[in-house]
C-alpha cells in the first residue's frame, strides 16, 4: 500500500492500514486539513468548496468522506458527481468558491485515487500551500461546527454543458468551420468522464463520433496513460474505418493523445506544439512547458516571433512561469494543453476544439499537420539511486564537469543539459529513490546516445 503525500495533492492505493495507503481515516483527515487551510484564508465569509470526481470505483466513496468532512466543518460543498479535472477547475470561479477538490489519481491505475486540491482561482496548491496543507494534517487538530452550523451540500450536474459552451464561446474555436469539415472522429474516453463530456463536445462542434470505451464504469479499457503502446485498438479502428482521427483522454481529461487518420501517432509531445501553432498564427505572444517538454515548441514559437521559456516540471510551475511571461498558450508535453482565455489548467476538451478549428480553417489532414514540424525523438530512462545515496551529489557533479563544455545548462529543476544535437534532463524523484533521465534528440539514436552517455557517467558514481 502507497500514500503519497506532495504539491500534486494527497495520492495513494485505496485500503489498507491508516497512514500507510488512501484509506477513509486518511481521506477525513487530509480532507479536514484542507477545510481549515480554506477556513483560515476566507474568515470574511462562509467558505464553500467545489468537489468533483472521475470515474474510478472508489470514486464514490471517497466523495462521501470528502462531502462529509466539509459539511462537518462549517463549509457549504459544491457537489459536481463526475466531472473532469478542468471542469471542476472551471466550477470553482463560476461558483465563486473558495476552493475546490479533485477526487481524481489522474493516469494511475484504477486501485489509485487522491485529493487533488485548488485555491479559489480554480488552480492547484503552491508549493508552500500544499505544504501548509500536510502540516496541518499531521498535526491533526480540527473543531468541528455545532449542529446549526453545518455546511449544506447542494448538487450541481449542469458544468459539462457550461464547459463546452465556454469552449465554443473562445475566439479561436471555429465551430461553424468544424462542422463544415465534416470530421468523423473516434474518442476512447477510457470508461471515465471523458466518455461523458468529450463525444458531448464533438458532437455539438458538428462532428461524427464513434464512442469507444465511453461508459464511466471506472473499469479502464486499458492502461490509463494515452501512450502508443495503450491505444492498438483505436488505431486499428481509424486505420481500418476510414475516419479523420481519433482522441483518447486520461481518466480526468486534462491530457490529450491525438491519433492521425492513417492510425498512426501525432504523438503526445505534439499535441501543445500544434494547438500553440495554430494560436500564435492568430495571437503573438510567448509560450511556456516544462523542462521535460519538446524542443519543437520553442522552434515553434520563435518561428512566430515568440519568447519560449521552460518551467520547472508540474502544472503549477507552468502556470507560474506562463503568468510571469504573459503567455498566450502553454503546457506540458504529455498533452497537457493550458490556455487563459478560458482556465489555467490543462484542459483536453479545449485542446481538442482548438486542434479540430485549426484542421478545418487550414483544410489540412492530422498527419500532414504533424509532419510539418521538426520531428525529434524522445526517450525516458531512470536510475536507481541507494537509500543512503545523496542523488544532489550526482547533479551537482554533473553540473561541475560540464560547467566548461558547450553545453548550455539549467538548474532550476534537477539539471538540464542543452546540446546542439539534443538535450538532456536529469529529475530526482519526490516519491522514490530513482533519477529520471530524459533525453531528446533529432532521431532515435542520438536521444539515447546522450541518455546513455549520461547514464554511464551516473553509475560510475554509486558505489
Amino acid at each position: 500500500m502507497t500514500l503519497i503525500k506532495s504539491i500534486s495533492g494527497i495520492r495513494g492505493t485505496i485500503g489498507g492500514n491508516p497512514g500507510e495507503g488512501l484509506t477513509p481515516l486518511d481521506i477525513v483527515k487530509f480532507s479536514g486539513a484542507y477545510g481549515k487551510w480554506v477556513l483560515e484564508n476566507n474568515t470574511n465569509t462562509n467558505a464553500k468548496i467545489v468537489v468533483g470526481r472521475d470515474a474510478r470505483v472508489s470514486g464514490e466513496m471517497v466523495k462521501h468522506l470528502i462531502n462529509g468532512t466539509l459539511s462537518a466543518m462549517g463549509i457549504d460543498v459544491i457537489n459536481l458527481g463526475l466531472a473532469s479535472t478542468p471542469t471542476t477547475e472551471i466550477a470553482v470561479t463560476e461558483e465563486n468558491a473558495h476552493g475546490g477538490i479533485i477526487i481524481t489519481a489522474s493516469h494511475n491505475p484504477p486501485q489509485w485515487n487522491a485529493l487533488k486540491l485548488l485555491n479559489e482561482n480554480g488552480e492547484f496548491l503552491s508549493d508552500k500551500e500544499g505544504k501548509n496543507v500536510i502540516q496541518k494534517a499531521e498535526n491533526d487538530k480540527f473543531n468541528f461546527a455545532g449542529y446549526n452550523e453545518i455546511g449544506i451540500i447542494r448538487d450541481n450536474f449542469t458544468y459539462d454543458e457550461k464547459h463546452i459552451g465556454l469552449i465554443k464561446a473562445l475566439e479561436l474555436v471555429d465551430p461553424k468551420s468544424i462542422k463544415y469539415a465534416g470530421f468523423k472522429i473516434v474518442f476512447d474516453g477510457i470508461n471515465s468522464v471523458g466518455g461523458r463530456i468529450g463525444p458531448k463536445l464533438l458532437k455539438s462542434l458538428g462532428a461524427e463520433v464513434k464512442e469507444i470505451n465511453c461508459q464511466p464504469t471506472g473499469r479502464f479499457a486499458h492502461e490509463a496513460e494515452p501512450l502508443p503502446e495503450n491505444l492498438q485498438d483505436i488505431s486499428k479502428i481509424i486505420r481500418e474505418g476510414n475516419y479523420d482521427l481519433g482522441f483518447v483522454v486520461d481518466p480526468d481529461v486534462d491530457r490529450l493523445a491525438i491519433i492521425n487518420e492513417d492510425g498512426t501517432m501525432f504523438g503526445e509531445e505534439y499535441t501543445l506544439v500544434a494547438v500553440a501553432d495554430y494560436i500564435l498564427q492568430h495571437k503573438a505572444g510567448n509560450t511556456v512547458s516544462n523542462l521535460s517538454s519538446t524542443k519543437a515548441l520553442k522552434d515553434i514559437t520563435e518561428k512566430r516571433n515568440g519568447k519560449y521559456t521552460a518551467s520547472a516540471v508540474g502544472e503549477v510551475n507552468v502556470v507560474e512561469k506562463m503568468k510571469e511571461t504573459n503567455a498566450v498558450i502553454g503546457g506540458e508535453g504529455n498533452g497537457g494543453v493550458i490556455y487563459p482565455q478560458l482556465h489555467y489548467g490543462r484542459d483536453a476538451l479545449a485542446g481538442m476544439a482548438l486542434f479540430l478549428t485549426y484542421l478545418a480553417k487550414y483544410n489540412i489532414r492530422a498527419s500532414e499537420l504533424r509532419s510539418s514540424y521538426p520531428d525529434y525523438k524522445m526517450t525516458k530512462n531512470k536510475i536507481q539511486i541507494p537509500q543512503d545515496f545523496s542523488p544532489d551529489n550526482i547533479l551537482d557533479t554533473l553540473n561541475a564537469q560540464y560547467q566548461n563544455t558547450d553545453a548550455e545548462i539549467n538548474t532550476i529543476d534537477g539539471l538540464k543539459l542543452n546540446f546542439t544535437e539534443g538535450w538532456v534532463h536529469l529529475r530526482k524523484s519526490n516519491t522514490e529513490p530513482i533519477l529520471r533521465v530524459i533525453a531528446e534528440g533529432k532521431t532515435q539514436d542520438k536521444a539515447e546516445e546522450l541518455a546513455y552517455g549520461i547514464m554511464e557517467e551516473i553509475n560510475k558514481m554509486i558505489p
